[in-house]
């Protein structure tokens, strides 16, 4: 009880931060545009800064099993496996319905929500390991989203929409803060202080701003229709995928600080990326909506609690 209020009041000050972003949207009347505009600065500017920064210094950074990939994706596919199976049978939706019902449970908000969770609840040592997971986040999960939509239409998958994929990955600002960083602490050249400086300034105040960020654009997403299916797919992405996730950690022996990675981003909220899905095909957008709220609620708890059972 003692590790799991330790983890209670090392995020509460995290999610007190949403709360602020959300209230000034919902109660001060901020207009939307203060949320994307600071959105766009977060995504484009603040993260990548502060990443490509961390990344530069690979030398001094701890190495990382890349087995997590393993564990965390692999957890992916099962709960994806398992969310089609439960709207299928629970809510009788349609194949496209089935797959954004289990992209919900497996879609995390790893950016906004896991990098500054990470770094406070497990310190700068998990970072690297949480940017790995980054850099194959999108690029797999959208993938498998795909297959399965355009199986469910088509019968088959097509080559060009996994390239479109692949290039909205790598031209993410995030991922591409990720690679370049990388690509420079390879070299064992140290930033000039012109550089490094700023980017530290800049760095420090990205997740403050991300969680903010994160609130605004919830004040965006009301409770709506279909209460059943946003409760069902934050049972789901809450409870089954970092269960998923701990046990395959455990099967393939992933060390300590990995398991702790992979088990925190596996037990984060949904992320905005599947509202999105949901409204380019015109399917469960309310739920989806819903559920962005829901579990960024919960998870206030359910990730501390998460943490603890896993040991961390």
């Amino acid at each position: 009880m003692g590790t799991f209020l330790q983890h209670v009041e090392l995020a509460a000050p995290l999610f007190v931060l949403v709360l602020v972003g959300y209230l000034l949207m919902r109660v001060c009347g901020w207009p939307s545009a203060m949320s994307e505009n600071l959105s766009r600065f977060v995504f484009s500017v603040a993260l990548p800064a502060m990443l490509f920064r961390m990344m530069s210094d690979l030398s001094h950074l701890p190495a990382v099993d890349t087995r997590l990939l393993l564990a965390f994706f692999g957890g992916c596919l099962i709960v994806f496996v398992i969310g089609r199976l439960l709207a299928w049978q629970l809510f009788a939706l349609d194949g496209v319905g089935q797959s954004v019902f289990a992209l919900g449970g497996i879609f995390s908000n790893n950016v906004l929500l896991g990098l500054p969770l990470a770094k406070v609840a497990l310190g700068d040592a998990a970072v690297p390991s949480v940017a790995l997971v980054l850099v194959f986040n999108a690029l797999i999960l959208w993938t498998l989203l795909t297959v399965s939509i355009e199986w469910t239409q088509h019968g088959s998958f097509s080559v060009r929409g996994f390239a479109h994929t692949a290039r909205g990955v790598l031209t993410n600002p995030i991922v591409a803060g990720i690679l370049s960083g990388t690509l420079f602490g390879l070299g064992g050249l140290p930033l000039p202080v012109f550089v490094e400086l700023p980017l530290g300034m800049v760095g420090q105040a990205a997740a403050p701003m991300a969680l903010l960020a994160l609130g605004m654009g919830l004040a965006e997403h009301g409770v709506r229709d279909g209460w059943r299916i946003s409760v069902a797919i934050s049972v789901v992405k809450l409870i089954v995928q970092p269960l998923v996730v701990w046990l395959l950690a455990r099967l393939i022996g992933l060390p300590a600080m990995e398991t702790r990675v992979v088990v925190l981003l596996a037990s984060l909220a949904v992320g905005a990326n599947v509202y999105l899905m949901s409204r380019q095909f015109k399917t469960l957008e309310g739920p989806v909506a819903s559920s962005l709220v829901l579990t960024t609620a919960l998870a206030a708890l359910t990730t501390p609690l998460a943490l603890t059972l896993s040991g961390a």
